[in-house]
Order: C-alpha cells, then sequence, then structure tokens
C-alpha cells in the first residue's frame, strides 16, 4: 500500500495549530496586498478579493479577468491562500490565519514570465497610488530582486520607504539559499524581513531546525514556518488531475480498491494500460515517487516550504496585530514582533534575527498599547 512521508506525525498541523494564532482575530476588517508572480481566484479566498491588478507591463490594468490556471499563477495562488485562505477546500482545516482578510492582488511576472526587480517596482508604484483607495495596511512580498544591494536610494528600497511613511506594513521574503547576502526587497531597512524554520510537523521545540534562508546586515528580522505547509493545489492544472487518483490511492482501504482506482486513472497517473492492469513493484515505486514529488496532502492540497510561505505566514499576523489594534504604525509591529519573538536555540542570531515568531503574544502587546 501507498503511504504518506510526513515527519513524525501522519496529520499534517494548520498554520493556526503549529503557531498557536489566537484564533479570535482573523484579520478582520484589515486589507492584505500580494505583489507576486500571479493570482488564481481559489475558492477559499471566496468574495473577498477586492482587485486584482495586472501589472505584466506599465499598462497596468485592473479587474482583468485571471480565471485561468497557468504556471505563474500557482505561486501567488499560494502566497494569498496560506496567508487568507478560510479553508473551505478541506473542512476549515487547512484555514489561513487572516482568513477573514480583504485582498489586492497584484500580478508582475512579464510577458517573459519571468519576475525582475523592475517588475516588482512596477507593482510597487501601482500600490503606491493607489493603496489608500483600498484601504491597504499589509503588504506581502514572497518575490526576489536581482542583485545585491545596500543602497538606501535603491528605487525598490525608495518605494517600500514611501509605503512604510504612508502606513503600509511590508513583509518581505529573505530567500532560500542560506547566503549571507540578501537582494531587494529583502534588504530594505523598513521591510520586515522574514527568514524561516523547519518545525518537522511537530510543536515540540526541541525538534524544531533553522531553514536555509539568506541573511544580511541585521537581517532577517525574525522567522517564521517554512516546512510542511499546506498550500492548495492549481484548480485545472494537471497537477490537480493526478492529486485527484493519488490522494484517493492514499486512502485505498484494500489491494481491489488500489488496482480499480488505477485502471479508472492511469491516464492522469501517466501509467501505460499495462502498468495499471498488471502493476508490479515497480508501478507502486513510481506512484510513490509521484506523491512524494508533487508533496501530495489530499485531492486539493499539497506541502510546501520557503521563505515565500513563511513571509506569508508573518503578513497574516500582522493583519491579526491590526484588527486589535488598528492604531499600530509599521514601526510598532516592526518592534512588537521582534520583542515577542522566541530565538531558536543554537541558531546564530544573524540567520534568524529576533527569533521565531509568536503569533499570541504579538497581539497582546498590540492589544497593550491601547
Amino acid at each position: 500500500m501507498l503511504h504518506r512521508t510526513f515527519p513524525h506525525h501522519h496529520k499534517l498541523l494548520s498554520t493556526p495549530e503549529r503557531t498557536g494564532a489566537l484564533s479570535e482575530y482573523t484579520g478582520r476588517g484589515v486589507v492584505m496586498a500580494f505583489i507576486d508572480s500571479g493570482f488564481y481566484p481559489h475558492p477559499d479566498l471566496g468574495e473577498r478579493v477586492l482587485v486584482h491588478a495586472d501589472a505584466t507591463t506599465d499598462n497596468i490594468t485592473e479587474g482583468t479577468r485571471y480565471t485561468r490556471p497557468a504556471a505563474y499563477s500557482w505561486h501567488g495562488q499560494m502566497t494569498s491562500v496560506i496567508a487568507a485562505g478560510d479553508g473551505r477546500t478541506s473542512g476549515g482545516v487547512f484555514r489561513g490565519i487572516a482568513c477573514d482578510a480583504h485582498l489586492v492582488l497584484i500580478k508582475v511576472s512579464n510577458v517573459r514570465n519571468q519576475i525582475k526587480e523592475r517588475d516588482i517596482l512596477r507593482g510597487l508604484r501601482w500600490l503606491i497610488e493607489h493603496h489608500q483607495r483600498f484601504g491597504v495596511k499589509v503588504l506581502n512580498l514572497s518575490v526576489g530582486g536581482d542583485e545585491q544591494s545596500d543602497d538606501p536610494d535603491h528605487p525598490i528600497h525608495a518605494a517600500i520607504r514611501t509605503l512604510t511613511d504612508q502606513g503600509v506594513t511590508v513583509s518581505a521574503a529573505a530567500g532560500n539559499g542560506g547566503r549571507n547576502y540578501l537582494v531587494p526587497p529583502a534588504s530594505a531597512p523598513e521591510a520586515i524581513t522574514i527568514g524561516g524554520y523547519d518545525d518537522r510537523n511537530t510543536l515540540d521545540r526541541a525538534q524544531w531546525q533553522p531553514y536555509p534562508n539568506d541573511y544580511g546586515t541585521n537581517k532577517p528580522d525574525i522567522t517564521a514556518p517554512a516546512q510542511w505547509i499546506a498550500s492548495p493545489i492549481l484548480p485545472g492544472s494537471s497537477v490537480e488531475r493526478e492529486a485527484y487518483w493519488l490522494a484517493a490511492l492514499l486512502d485505498a482501504d484494500d489491494e481491489s480498491q488500489v488496482r480499480q482506482l488505477l485502471r479508472e486513472g492511469y491516464a492522469d497517473l501517466n501509467l501505460t494500460r499495462a502498468e495499471a492492469t498488471r502493476p508490479t513493484a515497480k508501478t507502486f515505486a513510481k506512484l510513490q515517487e509521484r506523491i512524494a514529488y508533487h508533496k501530495i496532502v489530499d485531492a486539493h492540497h499539497q506541502y510546501v516550504d520557503g521563505t515565500s510561505v513563511s513571509t506569508a505566514i508573518a503578513s497574516s499576523i500582522v493583519a491579526q496585530m491590526l484588527e486589535a489594534n488598528t492604531r499600530l504604525t509599521p514601526s510598532n509591529i516592526k518592534a512588537i514582533l521582534k520583542q515577542t519573538a522566541v530565538p531558536l536555540a543554537g541558531v546564530p542570531a544573524e540567520q534568524q534575527g529576533a527569533g521565531t515568531i509568536n503569533p499570541a503574544e504579538a497581539v497582546r502587546a498590540a492589544l497593550s498599547l491601547g
């Protein structure tokens, strides 16, 4: 029989569970913006998307259709749903911490489906012009630039400074290479730069370990969960078609059910008819490889990793803090997150900043400011 390969647990922890976030705060009344490669109107976002801005070129359009699943849609779908999905496709299990927040989605991948610094800057400039119209208070930047820069006047650094001065809290992904340098936007002094840690899908802190995030001068500021995070599979994609059968195989009770599923789904599983009707050990090994490759949780979810993920989680916690105290400034939020963070033992401060994010204490500290 096929089996999952999660560490320590057969059940994948939800983001609220693994962080200990307070359930009574859900980002209600807060508007979050996401600048990313592209997006998809996933069911878990409901009707909470205020606008989708297509910044593929300088001719930025609003309200454009984005219902066609494409490769560039997946990353932005991942970050937005991890942060703010309501979990309806999982029966409420894999909801985001900011599941009641409203969203502004800004697509910045260019006509070559790449993201360069000029593309990120195009999205930032659109947001500078329009954030007040939509009431944006949080910006998630799970994207990375081209070259290392410590120049405070770098255009991306300057744009983030402008947004911060105007009351928008900016979270930026540190990057995943374990390198001793950062690129914009992570290197922006005003951004809250988010590294990662691997909680190994357990609440036992003794088993937690660092994630190989990039780091630089006084960055990252904090870390957040960066592995074993449930993320939606892109609807309508080939991965979804394959996951439908792989998930059913994982849940199959007996050999006859497995064989029936293989006969029905062999085409989507990239098997030959002969492999499906007369499966061998090699056939099952191939299927297990596909489950591991796609990191299948169920028919609609896979688990993902990276500082893009940890940044989305951190942004959702910022939304909680703003729900708790609407008067918080970006500098208040950064200070609280760093003051309440818990260092991970044995990890150099330069790699983890103030330590692992502490959502419950961050919200309590936000409330205490009155």
